[in-house]
């Protein structure tokens, strides 16, 4: 876009643009936005069956004045707020929960169970804290109307579905986000923090979140008797060799400079002690930052998997099946940084700098990246929430436990410090981005 072409240079150059930072009176809103808070944790919905809180959302949005548009991508919500000319904004919060019985021991804990769509019946929290976002997202909708005076453009306001099955936003992309609605400049985000205190929030540039894939391989072999396993092509054998030698992918192909995870989180084979079966299925997460790094990864399991198949005596007829889950894949986050550094100076502006903390990227996933990998090449910026109460926080500090982190079924974030920090900081970053 012209718009990035003319700035780009300028905002490298000068993160620390001025900026107004918003006097917000959040002692008379949060009563409302922790009540939000308190019934979407309350009521979460798994990934892709939304309806509810996508409905609650909408209402929201609607109230504040926005043109409110439901259903999109699937429970997706997305809501254009027009004031004036200037560059269109886009803030994004995701909106489904996790199968997860949750045992946090508060007094607001979920209770919700469900039958899912493989007919189990499932605990369902919000144990990624999607709900946090949520209210920060309503919270921030309604602080840049109060003071829309202080900026000029469109904010578009959009609440993803299906955030935990990597299928949301590339739902809602396909649905026409970026050209039925305003093409948005800039699209940032938060998401809360399991190991960062409540009060703070913390941000790097460039890749922050990895890309992740899901693989299947299917082991065949010729099966038989446990007695006579020289009769056999033991396909359990073979998927050993495999599970051993994928791991010199990461060691001794890729650049160590170059993060990689080949993870075999799964492997079934066989029905009983004396019986060499015919196939054995493996299944895998890969993560990586550098497309060109998940490239090779992929490349490289096809080649040893065959290559291993034959050396055991396999014709190439019953060559390992090797499956990527395309639909389930998604794109590693990048920060852009000219647009980073202008978030990273207005949140330390309205929150203090010392508030403000550089973290490292991590191998978790987010399919926010898909939001700037599309054609129209637009920067996104997803920083991280902090969400641990203080006093645990230091604790955990000085005795060297491990924290309930995102996905722990108890895992409980301090709304009360975190909504208002939350708030505060999308709220001043989305004003600097309109005011740049």
């Amino acid at each position: 876009m012209k718009f990035h072409k003319i700035y780009a240079a300028l905002l490298l150059i000068s993160p620390l643009l001025s900026a107004t930072t918003l006097d917000l009176k959040l002692d008379k809103t949060m009563p409302a936005i922790e009540k939000l808070y308190l019934d979407l944790h309350q009521s979460p919905e798994l990934s892709y069956h939304e309806q509810q809180t996508g409905q609650k959302i909408a209402k929201q949005l609607k109230q504040l004045g926005f043109d409110v548009t439901d259903n999109v991508g699937g429970f997706g919500v997305v809501g254009i707020y027009k004031n004036g000319n200037g560059p269109t904004i886009m803030i994004r919060t995701d909106t489904d929960g996790l199968p997860i019985i949750e045992q946090t021991g508060k007094p607001y804990a979920s209770k919700v169970t469900v039958t899912n769509d493989e007919g189990a019946t499932v605990g369902v929290m919000h144990g990624c804290g999607h709900d946090i976002h949520m209210s920060s997202f309503i919270g921030t909708a309604q602080q840049l109307v109060m003071h829309k005076d202080a900026w000029q453009g469109t904010l578009m306001m959009v609440a993803q579905p299906a955030e935990e099955v990597g299928g949301g936003a590339k739902a809602m992309l396909k649905e026409g986000l970026f050209s039925k609605y305003p093409t948005p400049d800039h699209v940032i985000a938060l998401h809360v923090s399991a190991s960062v205190p409540a009060g703070k929030v913390s941000m790097k540039n460039e890749y922050t979140m990895a890309s992740v894939d899901s693989v299947d391989i299917t082991v065949k072999g010729k099966g038989g008797h446990g007695a006579y396993p020289h009769t056999t092509i033991d396909p359990v054998v073979i998927a050993s060799r495999i599970v051993l030698a994928l791991q010199t992918i990461t060691s001794r192909e890729l650049s160590p400079l170059e993060p990689s995870v080949i993870t075999v989180g799964s492997i079934h084979g066989g029905s009983k002690h004396n019986v060499i079966s015919d196939q054995v299925k493996l299944q895998l997460t890969l993560r990586s930052y550098n497309p060109t790094v998940r490239l090779q990864q992929i490349a490289a399991i096809k080649r040893i998997s065959k290559g291993i198949a034959i050396s055991a005596g396999l014709d190439e007829s019953l060559t390992p099946e090797v499956y990527v889950h395309e639909d389930e894949s998604i794109p590693s986050t990048y920060n852009n940084p000219a647009q980073t550094n202008i978030v990273r100076s207005a949140i330390s502006a309205a929150i203090g700098e010392s508030n403000v903390l550089e973290t490292e990227a991590v191998m978790a996933g987010e399919d926010f990246g898909l939001y700037g990998r599309t054609d129209k090449n637009i920067p996104i910026t997803l920083f991280w929430l902090g969400g641990v109460e203080q006093t645990q926080y230091a604790a955990a500090q000085k005795s060297g436990d491990t924290l309930p982190s995102l996905h722990s079924s108890k895992f409980a974030p301090d709304y009360k410090v975190a909504l208002p920090t939350g708030i505060k900081a999308m709220s001043n970053a989305a004003v600097a981005l309109f005011n740049q």
